[in-house]
Protein backbone atom coordinates (compact mmCIF):
# COMPACT_ATOMS: atom_id res chain seq x y z
CA UNK A 1 0.00 0.00 0.00
CA UNK A 2 1.40 3.35 -0.76
CA UNK A 3 1.48 6.04 1.43
CA UNK A 4 0.49 9.84 0.22
CA UNK A 5 1.08 13.07 2.93
CA UNK A 6 0.05 16.33 1.63
CA UNK A 7 1.28 19.41 3.61
CA UNK A 8 0.43 23.14 3.20
CA UNK A 9 3.55 25.45 3.93
CA UNK A 10 3.13 26.41 7.25
CA UNK A 11 2.00 30.31 7.42
CA UNK A 12 4.27 32.84 5.34
CA UNK A 13 4.94 36.70 6.18
CA UNK A 14 1.99 38.04 3.30
CA UNK A 15 -0.47 35.11 4.80
CA UNK A 16 0.11 37.02 8.10
CA UNK A 17 -0.24 39.96 6.53
CA UNK A 18 -3.07 38.75 4.47
CA UNK A 19 -2.22 39.56 0.93
CA UNK A 20 -2.22 37.73 -2.05
CA UNK A 21 1.00 35.88 -2.65
CA UNK A 22 0.97 33.77 -5.56
CA UNK A 23 4.11 33.03 -7.14
CA UNK A 24 6.09 35.87 -5.37
CA UNK A 25 9.03 34.04 -3.00
CA UNK A 26 7.81 35.00 0.86
CA UNK A 27 9.48 33.42 3.82
CA UNK A 28 8.11 31.39 6.77
CA UNK A 29 7.17 33.50 9.90
CA UNK A 30 8.20 31.45 13.13
CA UNK A 31 4.33 30.63 13.61
CA UNK A 32 5.04 28.96 10.03
CA UNK A 33 7.94 27.72 11.48
CA UNK A 34 6.54 25.93 14.23
CA UNK A 35 3.83 24.77 12.61
CA UNK A 36 6.51 22.85 10.26
CA UNK A 37 8.65 21.11 13.44
CA UNK A 38 4.43 20.18 14.32
CA UNK A 39 4.22 18.28 11.39
CA UNK A 40 7.89 16.72 11.70
CA UNK A 41 6.96 15.31 15.02
CA UNK A 42 3.78 14.24 14.05
CA UNK A 43 5.35 12.38 10.59
CA UNK A 44 8.26 11.13 13.05
CA UNK A 45 6.67 7.49 12.63
CA UNK A 46 6.98 7.28 9.17
CA UNK A 47 9.59 6.44 6.63
CA UNK A 48 9.74 8.55 3.25
CA UNK A 49 10.67 7.17 0.00
CA UNK A 50 10.65 10.71 -1.81
CA UNK A 51 9.68 14.12 -0.88
CA UNK A 52 8.20 16.94 -3.58
CA UNK A 53 7.88 20.27 -3.24
CA UNK A 54 7.21 23.64 -5.20
CA UNK A 55 9.84 26.28 -6.36
CA UNK A 56 8.63 28.51 -3.55
CA UNK A 57 10.81 28.89 -0.70
CA UNK A 58 8.17 28.92 1.84
CA UNK A 59 7.07 24.78 0.80
CA UNK A 60 11.07 24.18 0.51
CA UNK A 61 11.17 25.84 4.37
CA UNK A 62 8.62 23.82 5.35
CA UNK A 63 9.28 20.53 3.98
CA UNK A 64 13.25 20.89 5.16
CA UNK A 65 11.40 21.19 8.85
CA UNK A 66 9.35 18.77 8.85
CA UNK A 67 11.99 16.56 7.32
CA UNK A 68 14.52 17.59 10.24
CA UNK A 69 11.79 17.33 13.05
CA UNK A 70 10.98 13.84 11.20
CA UNK A 71 15.06 12.90 11.84
CA UNK A 72 14.62 12.31 7.43
CA UNK A 73 16.98 14.89 6.28
CA UNK A 74 18.26 12.20 3.47
CA UNK A 75 14.85 12.10 2.07
CA UNK A 76 15.43 12.60 -1.50
CA UNK A 77 13.81 16.10 -2.62
CA UNK A 78 11.97 17.01 -6.48
CA UNK A 79 11.36 20.57 -6.37
CA UNK A 80 8.81 21.24 -9.76
CA UNK A 81 6.73 24.59 -10.19
CA UNK A 82 3.60 22.35 -11.25
CA UNK A 83 3.63 22.42 -7.59
CA UNK A 84 3.51 26.16 -6.91
CA UNK A 85 0.62 28.50 -5.63
CA UNK A 86 -1.88 29.54 -8.00
CA UNK A 87 -0.92 32.72 -9.98
CA UNK A 88 -2.38 35.86 -8.56
CA UNK A 89 -1.55 38.07 -11.22
CA UNK A 90 -2.36 41.84 -11.15
CA UNK A 91 -3.07 41.16 -7.52
CA UNK A 92 0.14 39.09 -6.38
CA UNK A 93 1.44 41.02 -2.92
CA UNK A 94 -1.95 43.32 -2.53
CA UNK A 95 -3.57 43.02 0.42
CA UNK A 96 -7.32 41.40 0.42
CA UNK A 97 -9.11 43.81 1.94
CA UNK A 98 -7.43 46.58 0.07
CA UNK A 99 -8.51 44.51 -3.14
CA UNK A 100 -12.04 44.99 -2.19
CA UNK A 101 -11.94 48.83 -1.97
CA UNK A 102 -10.37 48.67 -5.29
CA UNK A 103 -12.14 46.18 -7.18
CA UNK A 104 -15.38 45.19 -4.85
CA UNK A 105 -15.88 42.73 -2.53
CA UNK A 106 -18.47 40.80 -4.85
CA UNK A 107 -15.39 40.30 -7.51
CA UNK A 108 -12.57 40.14 -5.19
CA UNK A 109 -14.55 36.93 -4.35
CA UNK A 110 -15.39 35.58 -7.27
CA UNK A 111 -11.65 35.93 -8.15
CA UNK A 112 -11.03 34.04 -4.72
CA UNK A 113 -13.42 31.55 -4.94
CA UNK A 114 -14.64 30.43 -8.16
CA UNK A 115 -12.90 27.82 -10.24
CA UNK A 116 -12.51 28.81 -13.52
CA UNK A 117 -12.59 32.72 -13.49
CA UNK A 118 -8.61 34.04 -13.02
CA UNK A 119 -7.50 37.20 -11.61
CA UNK A 120 -6.16 40.00 -14.14
CA UNK A 121 -2.69 38.51 -15.83
CA UNK A 122 -3.57 35.34 -13.10
CA UNK A 123 -4.71 31.57 -13.29
CA UNK A 124 -7.71 30.36 -11.53
CA UNK A 125 -8.25 27.33 -10.12
CA UNK A 126 -9.20 25.44 -12.93
CA UNK A 127 -5.43 26.73 -14.82
CA UNK A 128 -3.36 25.38 -11.56
CA UNK A 129 -5.17 22.15 -11.59
CA UNK A 130 -3.95 21.92 -15.51
CA UNK A 131 -0.31 21.91 -14.57
CA UNK A 132 -0.29 20.09 -11.07
CA UNK A 133 -2.57 17.12 -11.92
CA UNK A 134 -0.25 16.09 -15.19
CA UNK A 135 2.95 16.81 -12.93
CA UNK A 136 1.14 14.57 -10.44
CA UNK A 137 -0.35 11.57 -12.52
CA UNK A 138 3.17 11.35 -14.25
CA UNK A 139 5.63 11.84 -11.43
CA UNK A 140 4.33 11.19 -7.74
CA UNK A 141 0.96 8.81 -8.48
CA UNK A 142 3.31 5.80 -10.45
CA UNK A 143 5.89 5.61 -6.54
CA UNK A 144 2.00 5.13 -4.84
CA UNK A 145 1.26 2.23 -6.88
CA UNK A 146 4.82 1.12 -6.32
CA UNK A 147 3.79 0.89 -2.38
CA UNK A 148 6.43 4.12 -1.65
CA UNK A 149 5.56 6.43 0.94
CA UNK A 150 5.64 10.15 -0.47
CA UNK A 151 5.50 13.45 1.16
CA UNK A 152 4.56 16.54 -1.12
CA UNK A 153 5.24 19.92 0.59
CA UNK A 154 3.15 22.38 -1.59
CA UNK A 155 0.09 24.87 -1.53
CA UNK A 156 -3.68 25.81 -1.03
CA UNK A 157 -4.33 25.52 -4.23
CA UNK A 158 -2.33 23.20 -5.81
CA UNK A 159 -3.20 20.79 -2.79
CA UNK A 160 -6.79 21.18 -3.55
CA UNK A 161 -6.14 20.75 -7.15
CA UNK A 162 -4.46 17.09 -6.38
CA UNK A 163 -7.17 16.57 -3.34
CA UNK A 164 -10.09 17.24 -5.81
CA UNK A 165 -9.10 14.18 -7.82
CA UNK A 166 -8.54 12.10 -4.79
CA UNK A 167 -11.65 12.90 -3.41
CA UNK A 168 -13.39 13.11 -6.81
CA UNK A 169 -14.85 16.22 -5.92
CA UNK A 170 -16.85 18.52 -7.55
CA UNK A 171 -16.37 22.02 -8.88
CA UNK A 172 -18.54 23.64 -5.93
CA UNK A 173 -17.04 21.17 -2.98
CA UNK A 174 -13.47 22.12 -3.90
CA UNK A 175 -13.54 26.22 -4.17
CA UNK A 176 -15.24 25.54 -0.13
CA UNK A 177 -12.43 23.52 0.50
CA UNK A 178 -9.56 24.88 2.90
CA UNK A 179 -6.51 23.13 3.07
CA UNK A 180 -5.09 23.99 6.60
CA UNK A 181 -1.35 25.30 6.92
CA UNK A 182 0.56 22.45 8.47
CA UNK A 183 -1.49 20.45 8.74
CA UNK A 184 -0.22 16.73 7.72
CA UNK A 185 -3.16 15.02 5.09
CA UNK A 186 -2.60 11.61 4.68
CA UNK A 187 -4.18 9.29 1.92
CA UNK A 188 -3.61 5.32 1.46
CA UNK A 189 -3.31 4.12 -2.30
CA UNK A 190 -3.43 0.71 -3.48
CA UNK A 191 -1.50 -0.24 -6.63
CA UNK A 192 -4.27 0.51 -9.10
CA UNK A 193 -4.11 4.35 -7.79
CA UNK A 194 -7.06 4.03 -5.67
CA UNK A 195 -7.63 5.81 -2.28
CA UNK A 196 -8.47 3.46 0.46
CA UNK A 197 -7.97 5.56 3.39
CA UNK A 198 -7.91 9.53 4.01
CA UNK A 199 -7.00 11.07 7.85
CA UNK A 200 -5.92 14.16 9.12
CA UNK A 201 -3.89 14.36 11.27
CA UNK A 202 -4.25 17.15 13.56
CA UNK A 203 -2.07 15.90 16.52
CA UNK A 204 -0.63 13.02 18.54
CA UNK A 205 -3.50 11.29 19.33
CA UNK A 206 -4.42 10.86 15.54
CA UNK A 207 -0.95 9.46 14.59
CA UNK A 208 -0.88 7.00 17.52
CA UNK A 209 -4.49 5.49 15.99
CA UNK A 210 -2.97 5.31 12.54
CA UNK A 211 0.34 3.71 14.14
CA UNK A 212 -1.97 0.89 15.72
CA UNK A 213 -3.87 0.35 12.71
CA UNK A 214 -0.71 0.18 10.65
CA UNK A 215 0.73 -2.66 13.40
CA UNK A 216 -2.62 -4.53 12.88
CA UNK A 217 -2.41 -4.69 9.20
CA UNK A 218 1.05 -4.87 8.83
CA UNK A 219 2.10 -1.32 7.03
CA UNK A 220 5.74 -1.71 5.19
CA UNK A 221 5.96 1.98 5.76
CA UNK A 222 5.86 2.54 9.04
CA UNK A 223 9.46 1.06 10.92
CA UNK A 224 9.81 -0.62 14.11
CA UNK A 225 9.72 1.51 17.26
Amino acid sequence: MGRLVLIRHGESQWNLENRFTGWVDIHLTEKGKFEARNAGKLLSHLKFDQAFTSMLIRAQETLQIALEEAGQIDTPVTKHEALNERKYGDLQGMNKAECALQYGEEQTLIWRRSYDIPPPNGESLKDTAARTLPYFEKEILPLLKQDKTIIVSAHGNSLRSIIMDLDKLTKEEVVALNVPNGVPIIYDVNTEGEVTAKRIIMDKHDMEHLDRKDAEHGHPNTPNK
